[in-house]
């Protein structure tokens, strides 16, 4: 059965950083996109950043563009979100999710298959 599970969320300081990993399992992992989407207090789903299922293309929101890096290892079945720069207005619950296909779906899309149990993460001071 597939099974996402997130790790790494916490509390950071604004301008500091936090490393989210999503281990994923029960199938190709290799064969498709991966996302990470994340939600606020009170607000809607984000989508925050998409990742090709090779790797080798990465995309992101533009409120996040510059400070995070998404990344994949294939071989561990893990999936890594770099973030840097960090402001009160990244905290939110964090998700990894698998896309349909082999390319990301852009945007506030979530039209994924699954879906993690989300990782928190606080920015405070």
């Amino acid at each position: 059965q597939v099974q996402l599970v997130e790790s790494g969320g916490g509390l950071a300081q604004p301008g500091g950083s936090l490393r989210l990993s999503c281990a994923a399992s029960g199938f190709p992992f290799s064969s498709y996109a991966m996302s990470w989407a994340r939600q606020a207090p009170g607000k809607g789903l984000e989508w925050v950043a998409g990742i090709y299922s090779d790797g080798s293309d990465t995309y992101y929101a533009d409120s996040v563009k510059g400070r995070f890096t998404n990344s994949r290892d294939n071989a561990k079945n893990t999936l890594d979100l770099q973030m840097n720069s960090l402001n009160p207005e990244d905290t939110a619950l964090y998700y990894c999710a698998k896309d349909p296909g082999r390319v990301p779906l852009l945007g506030n899309r979530y039209e994924y298959d699954y879906w993690g149990q989300g990782t928190q993460v606080t920015v405070s001071s």
